[in-house]
């Protein structure tokens, strides 16, 4: 500011003079053989040739002399120090003034405070306050997503063992790295109650990771637990970050990598191929248990539903058996002759209804009939073999005489052909 009003002043001063600040008085020797203009500057005589020039811009009077300021100094020359010193403390004044000026983006907040205390906040824009040392303000980003790395920097593979190893309830170690999302909801409790905030934050992380993880076994944390330990983590956070008034906002926990440490990989690895193995062959044997047991289950049901209708027919036969048998003893006890020729004749009708027969009156004429036996055998034959497959044997016709004598007759006769029959075999084998 100097400068430039001796610029406009008129007066030119070069730094770059190898005699700036030498006294003009001196060894007069060595000034004798000098031309005028060789020498350095006089600042007094620059002094009081600004001042009268900075009373002429302003309208001021020179009260110096008839050298038009070149004497000595008097009272114009103080009173023109006092102009100047108070148009510099003016101008002082204004830029000072000037720096308490300042903008606040969009999506921060300011916050001013007055001898250090807490004085109020503002918004977005052009705001002012008092300059330093009254008072200072710092600009707070609340709309910033703001990122804090558990158990690596910038990349997975740059790990940090001290913080991605964990133990878990198993007591197994495992390899965890994650990433913690977080937005300012306060500004005031982010800049006033703590220290080193972005560090708590990642402290909290840490310190809720390891929890969550030392209460719950290794397989649900490696598999199908991640989801679950990272909700678990993020609840977790927020109410120790409520708890430290840190004025943060948990806004997301990503789960970036979650495996055994790489001493133990190829271990591990077998270990989950054998859990897999017997995994698929429980899964085959619960297949085939599937498909065997209602197989077996239905023959069961089967067999027994064969059993049970086997047996009511056995029942139900036994008992109709019964209830006729003891109908035929009623009616026995009634008539006994009829019965008894009645059971005969039924007898014999079941008898001969699977037999073939050749039925003769030899009433008729001459007893000694020729009779194609042999051709009337193989007749029977084929109608007993068509009857199996066809359904009812078919009985060949026998004569009717029109009487049931002649039946009777018949009967009898037949009856004393079996039992001479049976005399004649009793005889063969006797002998």
């Amino acid at each position: 500011m100097l400068v430039s009003l001796l610029k406009r002043c008129g007066i030119k001063l070069s730094l770059n003079d190898p005699r700036w600040g030498h006294k003009p008085q001196g060894d007069h020797k060595a000034q004798e053989g000098r031309r005028p203009g060789e020498g350095p500057p006089d600042l007094d005589q620059l002094w009081r040739d600004f001042n009268a020039r900075l009373n002429r811009l302003f309208g001021g009077r020179n009260n110096g002399g008839g050298d038009g300021g070149n004497g000595p100094s008097g009272r114009g020359d103080m009173r023109g120090a006092s102009v100047t010193a108070g148009v510099v403390a003016v101008i002082v004044g204004l830029i000072w003034l000037a720096s308490g000026a300042f903008i606040v983006q969009e999506g921060q907040v300011g916050v001013v405070t007055t001898f250090g205390k807490l004085s109020h906040k503002t918004g977005a824009g052009f705001n002012w306050r008092w300059p330093y040392p009254i008072q200072a303000h710092e600009t707070v980003n609340v709309s910033q997503i703001r990122t804090a790395e558990i158990g690596y920097r910038a990349n997975v593979r740059n790990k940090q063992p001290q913080e991605a190893l964990m133990l878990t309830d198993d007591e197994n170690i495992i390899d965890i790295q994650f990433a913690v999302q977080y937005t300012l909801k306060d500004p005031v409790q982010w800049l006033f109650n703590n220290r080193e905030n972005d560090e708590t934050v990642r402290q909290v992380a840490e310190t809720a990771i390891r929890e969550v993880v030392g209460r719950s076994k290794m397989d649900f944390v490696l598999y199908e637990g991640r989801e679950k330990v990272a909700v678990d983590v993020h609840q977790m956070m927020q109410k120790i970050v409520d708890r430290y008034a840190l004025g943060a906002l948990i806004t997301n926990v990503t789960m970036q990598a979650v495996q055994p440490p790489e001493q133990v990989q190829e271990a591990f690895d077998d270990a989950v191929k054998a859990g897999q193995d017997r995994a698929r062959a429980r899964n085959e044997g619960e297949a085939y248990a599937n498909q065997v047991i209602p197989q077996a289950r239905g023959q069961a049901f089967r067999l027994m539903q064969d059993a049970e209708a086997y047996r009511s027919m056995v029942v139900e036969n036994a008992t109709g058996n019964a209830s006729r048998f003891d109908q035929v003893v009623a009616a026995y006890s009634k008539a006994p002759a009829v019965t008894r020729d009645r059971m005969y004749i039924d007898t014999m009708q079941q008898i001969f209804s699977n037999t073939s027969k050749v039925m003769v009156d030899s009433r008729a004429g001459n007893p000694m009939i020729y009779l194609p036996l042999d051709k009337l055998l193989q007749q029977g034959a084929g109608n007993e073999a068509v009857g199996s497959r066809s359904g009812p044997q078919q009985v060949p016709a026998v004569p009717q005489s029109g009487a049931p004598q002649d039946v009777m007759q018949a009967m009898d006769s037949v009856r004393q052909r079996d039992s001479r029959s049976r005399d004649s075999s009793r005889d063969r084998e006797s002998r």
